[in-house]
């Protein structure tokens, strides 16, 4: 039998639903940045430097000896990438808290932001949510044809409307308190090396 309390939050929540105002469609935002730095990679390159994030802009043509060079104590390498096979894939993990197992996770964004640099990563790059996160160390192989000038051009990509998980990160994991003083790393990745890589073609 329903209690008096039942039946009255039933009434309200049935009056709300019979009074919805009629659907609209979104607002079309404007674009407020007209004006895109000359050089795309250098901008990306300054503003993950702000986020103590490293950018690697020599060729790589060994990136398993760039990796093992890099960070010569790992040794569970998980590769989210088909051009790298590193020693674990995402696939392997049974539950998202095996991520924290990962000294270093490898990652290939569709997208990096010049004005933040900023990475963007959805649930197709991760694969398991966690590994961008819980890993220690992380190298993001980044085609340097696929960054955009500023935050309003990454919104209009077409993964924040498709996709059901998408982030931008910047930079390693750090934290600031009210003085101002930003300490890295925090509760995350340690360190956020991007490596300018052209995406590999298709086939």
């Amino acid at each position: 039998m329903n209690s008096p309390q039942t039946l009255s939050r039933n009434t309200i929540l049935d009056s709300v639903r019979a009074n919805q105002p009629p659907a609209q469609s979104m607002p079309t935002i404007p674009h407020f940045h007209t004006n895109t730095p000359a050089d795309l990679v250098a901008t990306f390159s300054k503003s993950l430097a702000r986020m103590a994030g490293v950018v690697v802009n020599e060729d790589v043509p060994d990136l398993d000896a760039f990796v093992r060079k890099q960070f010569p104590e790992a040794k569970v390498i998980c590769s989210a990438v088909p051009e790298y096979e590193g020693t674990i894939k995402p696939a392997s993990f049974k539950r998202w808290s095996e991520a924290s197992t990962i000294d270093v996770c490898v990652l290939r964004p569709p997208m990096g932001v010049a004005e933040t640099g900023s990475v963007l990563l959805s649930d197709i790059e991760l694969q398991l949510h966690t590994i961008g996160f819980l890993a220690h160390d992380l190298v993001i192989l980044l085609d340097p044809n696929q960054i955009v000038a500023n935050i309003h051009d990454a919104y209009e990509h077409p993964y924040f409307k498709e996709r059901p998980y998408s982030v931008l990160m910047t930079g390693p994991s750090g934290s600031g308190d009210i003085s101002g003083i930003v300490v890295h790393p925090a509760q995350a990745a340690k360190t956020l090396t991007v490596v300018l890589s052209p995406a590999p073609k298709a086939g």
